[in-house]
C-alpha cells in the first residue's frame, strides 16, 4: 500500500502546534498512544518502559507544569493514568511467526524556543505555528514522529506478510540527551536483532541520505550545586562561606583541564547561576556544563577531572556541594550490515540523488545508547540521515523543513522492515 504523503503532512502540522519539552510530552504521548492503538499496536508506557533507576534530566515542577497544560489542551486521562508520570511509549506488533525482531526510534520532544511570529514563516502562514509560548518543534522530531506514524500505519496494513516483532519506541527528552539510557535500562530493546534511528534535515537537504555518519561523541550533562553560609557582605563577612565565588573559580579550572592526547574532548559550561543579594554572601550557585569524548574512555577521562574539580573547589572554599548527571550519550559504529542496506535502499528511492557514505557527526546524540545496548546484546544497529531543506539551522524560531521528505523516512524504514521482516 502506498503511503498518504498528505497524512504524513497532516501528522507533523498537528504535533507542531503541540510541542512539548523533555519528559513533560503528556499531550504527544496520549495523541500518539490513540493513534497507535487504533492501528492494532500493543501500547506499553511508563514503568514497563522506563527504569527510573536511569532517568536523567527530570525536573519535577516542570514535570507538573507540563503535566498541568497538557490536561488544559484536552490530554485523555485514560492514557496519563497509565504512563505512571513519564511521557514516551513503544508500540509493538508480533506477528506471531518466527523472523527477527527489529527495534525503530523516533523521538518526541521540542526545544524550549518561541517560534517566530515573521508573516514569511510557513506554519504562520498556514495556520499550524506553536501554541505553547517559549516552545517549538525547531529540530524536526514533529517530522520523526509523523514518519514513525507512518511506518506504524504501514505496518498495519502489511501485517500479513511480515514476520517476527517490530518494535516503534517512540522516546522521550533527546534534548539534552536524557531519555535513552532510561528507556535502554528497562530492557525492551535487548531482544532486537536490528535497530535503526535516524534524523531529518541536520547536516542533508532534501535529495541526500547520510548512510554512515560518523564520530559520534560521547558525552555526559552534569550539573554541580554548592551551598555556602550567608552572612552580611559589610559586616560580618569572614563568618560567610562564598558559593558564588566557588562556583566561579570551579569555572575557570574547569575550562582548564587538560585535552586528552588520544581523541577528541569538549568541554563547555553553559550556565553559572548564584547568589541571592548584593549585601549578602551568596549561599548557593549552581553550574551547567556538559563534556564530550570521541569515544567513552575519552569522555570518562573528562567526566573524572570535572569530578575531581567540584570536590577540590568544595574543600578549597568550605562549601558543600552535589553533583547531579543530567544527561549522557554514548558513541556509535553503524554496522556494516545496515549501511550497506540503506545505502542499496537509499539508491533505488525515488527523490534520492545523491547516497553520502560518511560523514563526521561531531556532535552527540542519544539514540546511540539504544543502538550500543542491542549490539551490546548480539543485534546490530544504524543512525542514518535524510537530508530535508531547511529555512533556519536547527534549534532557530524560524527553522522549518521540506515537508516532502517526510515520504523519503517512510520508504526508507519501510522498505528496512520488508528486507529484514518480510
Amino acid at each position: 500500500m502506498t503511503i498518504n504523503q498528505q497524512q504524513l503532512i497532516d501528522w507533523r502540522r498537528e504535533f507542531h502546534q503541540f510541542p512539548e519539552t523533555g519528559w513533560c510530552e503528556f499531550l504527544t504521548t496520549t495523541k500518539l498512544a490513540a493513534y497507535l492503538s487504533e492501528m492494532g499496536f500493543e501500547v506499553r508506557l511508563g514503568k514497563a518502559i522506563i527504569n527510573e533507576e536511569f532517568v536523567r534530566g527530570r525536573q519535577q515542577a516542570i514535570v507538573d507544569a507540563g503535566l498541568k497544560r497538557a490536561i488544559e489542551k484536552g490530554a485523555d486521562q485514560n492514557w496519563l493514568d497509565k504512563m505512571d508520570g513519564y511521557t514516551g511509549l513503544v508500540a509493538i506488533f508480533d506477528s506471531g511467526k518466527a523472523g527477527n525482531t527489529v527495534a525503530l526510534r523516533f523521538d518526541i520532544d521540542c526545544v524550549n524556543v518561541q517560534e517566530t511570529a515573521a508573516p514569511g514563516h510557513i506554519p504562520n502562514q498556514l495556520g499550524f505555528r506553536s501554541q505553547n509560548d517559549g516552545f517549538m518543534h525547531a529540530c524536526g522530531h514533529d517530522g520523526h514522529m509523523a514518519i514513525g506514524l507512518g511506518v506504524a500505519q504501514w505496518i498495519a496494513d502489511n501485517k500479513a506478510q511480515l514476520n517476527g516483532k517490530i518494535k516503534l519506541v517512540f522516546q522521550p527528552a533527546e534534548e539534552g540527551v536524557r531519555g535513552a539510557a532510561a528507556i535502554a535500562a528497562s530492557g525492551i530493546v535487548d531482544d532486537a536483532d536490528y535497530f535503526a534511528a535516524s534524523h531529518l534535515s541536520f547536516c542533508a537537504d532534501s535529495g541526500t541520505i547520510i548512510a554512515n555518519p560518523k564520530k559520534f561523541l560521547c558525552t555526559t550533562k552534569i550539573d554541580i550545586r554548592y551551598q555556602g553560609k550567608p552572612a552580611h557582605a559589610g559586616a560580618a563577612p569572614h563568618l560567610g562561606r562564598n558559593a558564588l565565588l566557588a562556583a566561579a573559580h570551579a569555572v575557570t579550572q574547569l575550562h582548564g583541564i587538560s585535552r586528552h592526547g588520544d581523541g577528541m574532548t569538549r568541554i563547555n559550561v553553559g550556565v553559572l547561576k548564584a547568589g541571592e543579594g548584593r549585601n549578602v554572601i551568596p549561599t548557593t550557585a549552581e553550574v551547567q556544563l556538559e563534556v564530550r569524548g570521541e569515544n567513552a574512555e575519552i569522555n570518562q577521562y573528562m567526566v573524572d577531572q570535572v569530578m575531581q574539580i567540584a570536590k577540590g573547589i568544595s574543600v578549597s572554599f568550605d562549601v558543600a556541594y552535589e553533583t547531579e548527571i543530567m544527561g549522557e550519550a554514548v558513541d556509535l559504529d553503524n554496522d556494516a550490515e545496515l549501511v550497506d542496506l540503506i545505502s542499496e535502499l537509499a539508491e533505488k528511492e525515488t527523490g534520492v540523488t545523491q547516497v553520502a557514505p560518511t560523514y563526521s557527526f561531531n556532535g552527540s546524540e542519544d539514540a546511540t545508547i539504544l543502538g550500543r545496548r542491542v549490539q551490546q546484546h548480539g543485534g546490530k544497529a544504524i543512525y542514518f540521515i535524510v537530508g530535508a531543506d531547511r529555512t533556519a539551522g536547527h534549534h532557530q524560531a524560524e527553522f522549518d523543513f521540506d515537508e516532502k521528505q517526510l515520504l523519503t523516512g517512510v520508504n526508507l524504514y519501510t522498505a528496512l522492515l520488508q528486507r529484514l521482516n518480510g
